[in-house]
């Protein structure tokens, strides 16, 4: 990986770049950014870029909208193919105020300050995200390529085609991928990144999916990481695999326990369970998200933990001997939309507070819940997750969990955006209700 200034000015003389793409991430986890000039290049690397932050979500008001884009150099990357025939290469900035000090509106910034928690402790915290997505013809709607299904594989298909070569362009950019398939619905994929610390893999997550559109287009198709674009089919996720370690030791393996799941693990699992409804809003942040988060679509809406059972928040993946290290557990609720840096920022802050407080996991549950009745759900404790994101809003708003995790700013302009999102779609007159009441009333 690069280290520094001067690794970048050399591979950027050796790989003939004309551009690099300075990028950051605002509130709502969207990828912006400005191209530097070779010409410029090494003055940026010195002194950074200023921009005006008032102009991006989330970020300065119109009074103190000057801010500087500070790139990271070990972050550089050349893209695997020519723009107009011209080499580009990217770096992910972090963003200062002129005074140097680290921007509180910036979500990568604010993860690097969640994880300094772990550092003081000699911790990491590392992430697997399994990312679906759709391929359509169009931005226009949601025309599939396919009728495939889950794991079913034609290498004559479209989308399996740009899904292997979107799986060649990320590995040429050094982003280490595990595996790629088609997922349970028509026309969706998945591609799985190799597990990475919560930082590396934040920004493989960004990249991810900008390969993932750039070369959808490229090969005349749309792709889309929205929750869930096609009623009566599988929405897409974003499951989130997790552990900790210390000294190349995984903290959440314990080979006397039943799941082989440590204390630390246990407490960090029951940390999500007690604070997911609350921080939801981060990793579901759409109105469209909570039309995936319904029962009998996969999606997992109860605010449980098993091992086998996939209608549960949680799944611990079985133990395999002498896999010590890939023990782990999978948070299944979040989407493929949500902001990584603040939704990894969040899901380590419950999971902390949970190991801080000493918090009780309770049993695994291995029925399946969809099935239950509202009385065994109750008998069992089960709740269920924000239906709406009104109700996912509410619950956020009273949040010091939150607040604490994403800073005022940040929490406070996620509230005003959703606020605004919510009042929207409140008011929009949508095809259903035109079908359903203009014949009848």
């Amino acid at each position: 990986m690069t280290k520094t200034r001067e690794d970048v000015l050399r591979l950027i003389d050796e790989s003939g770049v004309r551009y690099v793409r300075m990028c950051i991430t605002d509130i709502l986890g969207r990828v912006k950014g400005m191209d530097i000039t070779r010409s410029e290049i090494e003055q940026v690397l010195e002194e950074g870029q200023g921009f005006d932050g008032s102009s991006v979500e989330g970020f300065a008001r119109i009074d103190e909208s000057d801010l500087m884009a500070i790139p990271d150099p070990k972050t550089f990357r050349v893209m695997p193919w020519e723009i107009d025939g011209m080499k580009v290469a990217l770096m992910f900035c972090d963003i200062q105020t002129p005074d140097g000090k680290p921007y509180d509106g910036d979500p990568r910034a604010i993860l690097q300050r969640n994880l300094k928690k772990l550092t003081d402790r000699g911790w990491t915290f590392f992430v697997g995200p399994e990312l679906e997505y759709f391929y359509f013809e169009n931005n226009k709607g949601p025309a599939i390529l396919d009728q495939d299904g889950y794991f079913d594989y034609q290498s004559v298909d479209r989308g399996t085609q740009i899904r292997t070569k979107t799986v060649n362009a990320l590995e040429l950019l050094g982003i280490p991928v595990e595996c790629a398939h088609h997922e349970v619905a028509p026309s969706q994929h998945e591609i799985d990144l190799k597990y990475q610390e919560a930082l590396v893999m934040a920004d493989f997550v960004q990249i991810y999916r900008s390969i993932v559109k750039e070369v959808a287009v490229a090969n005349n198709v749309y792709a889309t990481f929205m929750p869930k674009p096609i009623f009566g089919q599988n929405g897409s996720g974003m499951h989130c695999h997790m552990s900790l370690f210390k000294d190349g030791k995984n903290l959440f393996f314990d080979p006397k326990d039943e799941f082989h799941l440590s204390k630390t693990a246990r407490q960090y699992m029951a940390g999500i369970l007690t604070h997911i409804r609350e921080i939801t809003l981060v990793t579901n942040q759409w109105v469209n998200s909570y039309k995936r988060l319904v029962p009998g679509y996969e999606a997992p809406v109860y605010v449980a933990w098993g091992q086998r059972n996939r209608s549960s928040l949680i799944r611990v993946p079985r133990y395999r001997v002498g896999k010590e290290k890939a023990t782990r557990i999978e948070l299944r609720s979040p989407d493929p939309s949500a902001n990584p840096y603040l939704a990894f920022s969040v899901m380590l802050a419950a999971g902390l507070r949970g190991i801080d407080k000493g918090y009780d996991l309770g049993a695994a549950v291995e029925a399946n819940i969809f099935r239950m009745s509202d009385d065994e759900k109750a008998r069992n404790k089960i709740t269920a997750l924000p239906g709406s994101l009104q109700e996912a809003l509410a619950e956020f708003e009273k949040s010091t969990l939150a607040r604490e995790a994403l800073g005022d700013h940040v929490f406070e302009k996620l509230i005003q955006n959703k606020k605004k999102e919510w009042d929207r779609f409140r008011i929009h007159v949508s095809q259903y209700e035109t079908d359903t009441y203009l014949p009848m009333l």
